[in-house]
């Protein structure tokens, strides 16, 4: 059993924040800490007052962790950046809205006093004295401090404070990791209320000394308990009066703790084998789990369990079933074509979370050279009425352009970068990761079976587009950041330019529908490439579905035998020599590698790759301190050698999310490991000791705790079988109650199975006929022609004389007329219904004579292949009024 806790971060705008530039603006960005460790910095949004970031975070945590804080900062090039403002949420505060936190909140100004991290390591006595029991205060250690100086450190020493007296400890230099080991003592009062006051200070030489936290003790407590001893977080100085806060804007956040408790892998067995055996069976089943759970998910809450039950299906191999589950679920409550997979139902976000989860590399691949061309190119746009000739620049001529001229070199750069992105799709089938091609290829079918009609042949070419190009490649485009594809925003020029090609990409994508060209007639000058896209999409999809179940089982045993990659990208690998100081010029930049079996490198992406560091030896994954390098953003892995040797690779990253992004990943695929740390040095043995806590002892065991728990979540995390299972039962127990009553809705009714979910699929063959005579399924069409066998059809059982009896719009089998069908129809009644049944009393009650009752018909012809009716007003229980019978023919069953 193990308690997780995880925070979902949500950074979305901030307003009306105040100018930090000599230009009237800012250029503002956000840095997120967690007990004021940074572990996030969005994009700088440049040159505005109102930022819209909208980036999103998952971030794991101990359950033992005290606030976030989401800091508004100015970048500023040639001096240090400002601090705006900040917006502190405790965990008391996150936990008193179970649904997360949402809403505005104001910026509050940045006290130093308050801005204090750390803990202290105290013990504390009471001895008997000669005349009256005395106070022992021994100050052993601190860790974590805040560095205060500019060379990232501190000068920090304690005074401890009891009854008006006053003692300090000896001030240790360059360090945020003292220790002291230093003892006070003070006479105790019997019944004194004085509080015992534990102080810690950065020492300055100039200026005023600077405050790095207290403890403050109940004397009282202290005298009950006569001895305690531990590690006591530092708190800040909320004694002084704050002062009235200016106008520091605001803040939009949504934030969400969750904390789970997660049992044995035994314990979730019986639900995940629930969850498995309904996948395999899929509409052939007698399952109804996945359609309950999509039933009873909200809005607010699908996409998460959407994701989390792809990555419970993802572990057992069964995504693409689930998936084909899904598909066939939608389809069989989809009337009209054009609505099919528009709406945010379950199938349309798993599928979403699958193309994150198993495609984002793909992606990368496709779309990573056309994004970085958008960035490079200038000003782009086809609206006339948008187009701004004085900020364009000049031509060649050394004159302004003409609208003319900026419309037409906007249409040639946009046409060849869809172009160029046409052509990479085209190319890049033999690297769609054949899952991915798997899935597509059961969607494809799947439309195409439902859909069957000549008219309807561009039908599964736009399902497979519908997910691709506008729920994955368009998204990515217009917000490449959220996409790992640049590191910053666009700037609004460019984020116009990648809006544009977007619209040509959903153009493309919905295969050039008059609907899609009537919207922006601006558009006009991109059809012909938006034409010709269409079929080279098209032979792209019919080359992407054409992957044989075969050649799927190679590929994916294929990558079985190669290690998972986990990340890669370069860094700059720190190399220790001798005992001198290391500096600056002691690194290198290599390609590294992180797989589930070992951290590699290599010259280039290209090159062969070496072992650096085997996963299994890896002990520790963790921060240095600034002052070790100079630099905020170097970490270092702690590993044994083949030898058995401990060894230290120190690793720089270019900026805060990278090296968090780093340290992430190796915590993750290394937290099973047997031999992991408590506890580590952040700064470097340097000469003769440590730089963070002076010890001389290179085999000390560490002055600070690892944080192997604190990781960001990112689409390819190593899968984490029994959080998702954890996960889905809780969200089955938040919707218990609703489940109960759909269980007895289904005891009650039909048995579980025989209701159909869409033509032809999850059917079982009607019971026998009296006397032999066939049941007959009539496909219906609506009067504006959409089919609606959607829908469970009526069934009706043909007679001899021609007398037809629909099925009713609850199960009949209590019925005493022989003729009377024991098949289901919808359970929902219709108001067009123009008949109903009491099942006490055996007959159907019919309120209106049907079209042909009692006779045939005079258009009613039948064989066993065919059958027609001429009447306009065919009426069936639970669909209504309908039109003609579809042109496809009834299923007809012996």
């Amino acid at each position: 059993m193990a308690k997780r806790s995880s925070l979902s971060i949500r950074i979305v705008e901030g307003k009306n924040l105040p100018a930090k530039d000599i230009t009237g603006s800012s250029d503002p960005y956000c840095i997120v800490k967690v007990d004021n460790e940074p572990i996030i910095r969005t994009a700088t949004v440049w040159k505005t007052l109102c930022p819209f970031w909208g980036e999103e975070y998952q971030v794991h945590l101990p359950p033992t962790f005290h606030s976030v804080a989401f800091y508004v900062m100015d970048e500023d090039a040639l001096s240090r950046d400002d601090v705006i403002g900040k917006v502190c949420l405790t965990r008391d505060t996150l936990a008193t809205h179970p649904k997360g936190f949402s809403g505005w909140a104001h910026l509050m100004e940045v006290d130093p006093d308050e801005e204090v991290q750390g803990e202290i390591h105290l013990r504390l006595e009471v001895v008997p004295g000669t005349r009256a029991c005395r106070l022992r205060c021994s100050v052993l250690e601190a860790r974590d401090l805040a560095p205060k100086d500019r060379n990232g450190a501190s000068d920090p020493f304690v005074r401890v404070r009891y009854n008006g007296r006053m003692q300090e400890t000896s001030i240790v230099k360059k360090s945020c990791y003292p220790r002291w080991n230093e003892t006070f003592e003070f006479e105790l009062e019997e019944g004194a209320a004085e509080a015992l006051c534990v102080e810690a200070w950065d020492w300055d030489l100039v200026s005023r000394n600077d405050f790095l936290g207290k403890v403050v003790f109940n004397v009282q407590r202290l005298w009950a308990a006569q001895q305690e001893e531990g590690w006591f977080r530092l708190q800040p100085d909320q004694s002084k009066r704050r002062r009235e806060e200016g106008n520091l804007g605001s803040l939009q956040l949504e934030v969400r703790l969750r904390d789970e408790t997660v049992l044995p892998s035994g314990c979730y067995q019986p639900l995940v084998q629930l969850l498995c055996q309904e996948v395999k069976l899929g509409t052939q089943g007698p399952g109804q789990l996945i359609p309950l759970i999509e039933e009873t998910t909200s809005t607010d809450c699908r996409q998460d369990v959407a994701t989390t039950l792809l990555k419970l299906f993802l572990g057992q191999g069964l995504a693409k079933d689930f998936l084909d589950l899904l598909f066939q679920l939608e389809l069989g409550r989809t009337n009209e074509a054009n609505t099919l997979f528009r709406s945010n139902s379950l199938a349309s976000k798993s599928m979403e979370s699958f193309l994150k989860v198993a495609g984002m590399r793909y992606l990368h691949g496709v779309l990573g050279p056309i994004i970085d061309k958008v960035f490079e190119e200038k000003y782009v746009e086809l609206d006339p009425s948008k187009v701004e000739v004085k900020d364009v620049g000049c031509s060649g001529l050394h004159r302004p352009q003409t609208e003319a001229e900026v419309l037409e070199q906007s249409a040639q750069t946009l046409r060849a970068h869809l172009g160029a992105l046409l052509s990479a799709l085209t190319r890049s089938v033999p690297a769609c990761p054949a899952v991915v091609r798997a899935t597509f290829r059961q969607l494809f079918r799947r439309v195409r079976e439902r859909f069957p009609s000549a008219q309807d042949e561009n039908l599964p070419f736009i399902a497979v587009t519908s997910f691709l190009c506008l729920r994955f490649i368009s998204p990515a485009i217009m917000a490449p950041k959220l996409f790992h594809l640049r590191e910053r925003h666009a700037d609004a020029r460019t984020s116009r330019t990648l809006l544009l090609l977007a619209k040509a990409v959903q153009n493309v994508g919905n295969m050039d529908t008059p609907a899609s060209r009537a919207k922006e007639a601006w558009m006009e000058p991109l059809q012909p490439t938006v034409r010709q896209g269409v079929a080279q999409l098209k032979d792209f999809i019919t080359k992407l579905v054409d992957i044989q179940e075969k050649e799927e089982l190679d590929l994916q045993r294929t990558l079985s035998l190669q290690a998972p990659l986990v990340k890669e990208g370069p860094l700059f690998i720190h190399r220790t020599k001798g005992k001198g100081p290391l500096m600056s010029s002691s690194f290198k930049k290599l390609y590294f590698s992180l797989t589930t079996e070992a951290l590699s490198f290599a010259k280039t992406p290209s090159s062969k790759k070496s072992t650096l560091i085997k996963l299994a030896n890896i002990r520790a994954a963790e921060k240095v301190e600034d002052k070790s390098f100079g630099s905020s953003h170097v970490m270092q892995v702690i590993y044994t050698d083949d030898a058995g040797r401990p060894q230290t690779a120190y690793l720089q990253c270019k900026c805060v999310n990278e090296l968090n992004q780093w340290l992430s990943a190796l915590r993750k695929v290394s937290i099973n490991n047997t031999s992991l740390l408590r506890s580590y040095h952040p700064g470097v043995f340097r000469g003769d000791k440590w730089s963070c806590c002076h010890q001389r002892d290179k085999t000390d065991l560490g002055c600070d705790k690892t944080r192997s728990r604190v990781t960001l979540q990112e689409w390819n995390d190593p899968l984490d079988h029994d959080l998702e299972a954890q996960l889905i039962y809780r969200h089955l127990l938040g919707v218990e109650a609703t489940l109960r009553e759909k269980h007895q809705q289904l005891s009650a009714g039909p048995k579980a199975g025989a209701v159909p979910t869409g033509p032809g699929e999850g059917r079982s063959p009607p019971p026998p006929a009296p006397s032999g005579m066939p049941w007959v399924r009539l496909p219906f069409q609506g009067p504006s022609g959409q089919a609606l066998s959607a829908l469970p059809s009526s069934y009706v059982c043909l007679q001899p004389l021609g007398t037809h009896w629909p099925s009713c719009s609850r199960c009949c089998r209590t019925s005493g007329r022989p003729t009377e069908p024991a098949w289901p129809a919808p359970r929902a009644r219709s108001p067009a219904a123009s008949w109903s049944c009491r099942r006490e009393a055996a007959p159907h009650s019919l309120t209106k004579p049907l079209p042909g009752a009692g006779r045939p018909p005079s258009t009613l012809s039948f064989s066993p292949q065919s059958l027609s009716l001429g009447c306009r007003a065919w009426v069936s229980p639970g669909l209504g009024e309908l039109g003609e019978p579809g042109a496809s023919g009834p299923e007809v069953w012996s």
